[in-house]
């Protein structure tokens, strides 16, 4: 008990430990600031160990931060109805980074300079063949359910991933959120800046493109946290796109939660094993109109949902033709 007449003498420990000073790292403040003033003889050992211990504390109690440029970002989906604890894990985690490199690749992208064509090759084409024999149950099963034919679905998919065989490199999470944290005017100009050397458009042009696809972004990055979490599937280690899309049939997010189906019986929707995916194919090009005996034209109309290239509806329509020939 302190005397009336005296005031409490003031910690050895007091005014190291100030109110906000960990707010931005804990852990930085953890291993260094306290060691940092004991090395310099500054704090007493057992102010050492008092201040080390509250700052971890502090440090597993306290929410975890996210990279500076996903901040809004974070913030945003919270009150757009995702769990905090959510998003929290995701954005705290060490693999989440500014995905500069990929996203940039979204501005300069012209669709006419790929080579659908080289997928008629015969060495191509009888990879197909292959793939048709090896899935023959779950093609056969799509088709009588669906009426897409089974050649049809297989060359989406030969177009798509060589079969599941190339799924992108790109890490999701990090694409759709370093596109979406597009909507922030500062991330935007910093993003401009970097990529302004080797850009193949004007900065009007960027600006109007940025701003609509950090929008859509926005929508299929919410749309990945949801399947994620539903599915139980590794939200950090999933890899698709420059662009977001994911799995055999290169699905995005959205499209996953609206047409995906399992194809296995499995109870789960993996658009990363091959079943799911034929089945997601068939699901989709039926929901859009393709019916069995459908003319050529009307099934350019179909395709064309899947992407809008003329290029790349008659390749795959041709690709068709071809592993129907015996």
């Amino acid at each position: 008990m302190v005397p009336l007449s005296r005031k409490p003498k003031p910690s050895a420990c007091a005014g190291w430990i100030q109110p906000g000073a960990l707010e931005k790292n804990p852990f930085t403040f953890f291993f260094d600031i306290p060691m940092r003033l004991f090395k310099s003889h500054i704090l007493p050992l057992p102010c050492f160990l008092t201040t080390a211990f509250v700052v971890l504390a502090i440090a597993v109690m306290a929410p975890a931060a996210t990279p500076d440029k996903f901040d809004a970002l974070a913030k945003r989906l919270v009150s757009d109805g995702i769990a905090p604890q959510r998003v929290a894990a995701l954005y705290a985690d060490g693999r989440v980074a500014f995905d500069f490199e990929g996203v940039s690749r979204f501005f300069m992208h012209r669709e006419a300079t790929l080579n659908y064509r080289q997928f008629l090759s015969e060495p191509q084409l009888q990879k197909a063949r292959t793939y048709m024999a090896a899935h023959a149950r779950h093609l056969k099963a799509a088709e009588a359910e669906t009426g897409v034919a089974a050649e049809v679905i297989t060359a989406v998919l030969l177009v798509e991933t060589r079969l599941g065989q190339y799924l992108g490199n790109r890490k999701i999470l990090n694409t759709l959120s370093t596109m979406a944290a597009l909507d922030t005017p500062g991330t935007r100009e910093a993003f401009w800046k970097q990529m302004a050397a080797d850009a193949r458009i004007s900065r009007p042009a960027f600006e109007k493109k940025s701003a609509a696809k950090a929008a859509w972004a926005y929508d299929e990055l919410k749309a990945f946290i949801i399947y994620t979490g539903q599915e139980g599937m590794p939200a950090h280690d999933l890899v698709g796109s420059y662009a977001g899309a994911l799995g055999i049939a290169q699905f995005m997010p959205s499209n996953v939660l609206l047409f995906a189906r399992d194809g296995d019986g499995d109870g789960r929707i993996d658009l990363y094993t091959h079943p799911d995916a034929i089945a997601s194919v068939a699901g989709y090009l039926a929901h859009y109109g393709w019916r069995q005996g459908i003319d050529r034209q009307k099934a350019q109309k179909v395709i064309w949902h899947y992407n809008r290239s003329r290029y790349y509806v008659d390749t795959v329509l041709d690709i068709a033709d071809r592993l129907k020939e015996k």
